[in-house]
C-alpha cells in the first residue's frame, strides 16, 4: 500500500550572500522552504506567488524549476510530500506572516543546528552536489 501524499510547490530564495531562506510554521519545530499546497485549478507559479505573499509578504518576480522532490512529510505522519521546487527571485521586505512563526537564513553547504524537514534535506543535497 502506498502512503498518502501531499502535492506542494516550494521556493528556494537566496540572499546576496548566497544564504537560503527557511521558515518554521507555528506549532512545528522543523524548518522548510516557503511555499504550500495547491488550491483547485492553480498552476505551480500561481501557488508560489500566493504562498510567498501570504507567508512572507514578498512578491514573486521570477522562478525557474529546480526539480521535483519527494520525502517523508515533516508535519503529517504517514504522508509523503511531493514538491515542485523553484529557484525564485522575489522583491519586497521578507517577514514572517500568517502561519509562519520564524524565519532563518542558512548556508546551504553548512546549515548549522536548525532542525530541517526531510524534504529540505533532499533539496540541500541537490543544491550542494
Amino acid at each position: 500500500m502506498t502512503q498518502p501524499s501531499l502535492d506542494i510547490v516550494t521556493a528556494v530564495i537566496r540572499d546576496a550572500e548566497g544564504r537560503m531562506l527557511v521558515v518554521r510554521k507555528r506549532g512545528t519545530r522543523m524548518f522548510m522552504k516557503p511555499g504550500g499546497k495547491r488550491e483547485p485549478g492553480e498552476d505551480d507559479l500561481t501557488v508560489l506567488a500566493r504562498e510567498l505573499d501570504e507567508e512572507i509578504g514578498c512578491r514573486l518576480v521570477e522562478a525557474s524549476l529546480l526539480g521535483r522532490f519527494e520525502a517523508a512529510a515533516a508535519n503529517e505522519p504517514g504522508f509523503t510530500v511531493r514538491a515542485a521546487t523553484y529557484l525564485a527571485r522575489v522583491e519586497g521586505d521578507i517577514a514572517a506572516q500568517a502561519e509562519i512563526e520564524e524565519l532563518a537564513w542558512i548556508d546551504p553547504a553548512a546549515p548549522g543546528d536548525l532542525p530541517l524537514a526531510p524534504l529540505m534535506q533532499v533539496v540541500l543535497e541537490r543544491l550542494t552536489a
